[in-house]
């Protein structure tokens, strides 16, 4: 084992909380989970923690966190009543896995 793969990993210097900076870069845009985990510099399943943190506590400051569902690309079928925010495994009509990624966004009420 080389000794640079035993030094620990030094994250990104931050100025704010990382849900601060996932607001800022979802108020007035359209972004995937993707998108955010790299403007953010932090794992796609964090993303998605945090994204579920900021669904539940966003009303507090009038604004409405929007979810535009994912949608099967082979059968056009749009998931409207998922609670869960990740992407499906497989639509539930022709059991294709071409599935887009939900896009998530804020917006002043």
């Amino acid at each position: 084992m080389k000794r640079r793969d035993r030094e620990p990993k030094i994250p990104p210097e931050r100025y704010g909380t990382i849900r601060k900076e996932m607001r800022a870069l979802l108020e007035g845009r359209i972004l995937s989970a993707k998108d955010i985990s790299a403007d953010a510099r932090i794992s796609v399943r964090e993303v998605y923690e945090h994204l579920d943190h900021i669904q539940r506590t966003l009303h507090k400051s009038g604004k409405e966190f929007v979810v535009f569902p994912s949608e099967c690309r082979k059968c056009g079928f749009v998931f409207k009543k998922r609670d869960r925010l990740t992407k499906p495994g497989k639509c539930p009509l022709c059991r294709s896995e071409l599935i887009t990624e939900p896009l998530f966004s804020i917006r002043t009420k």
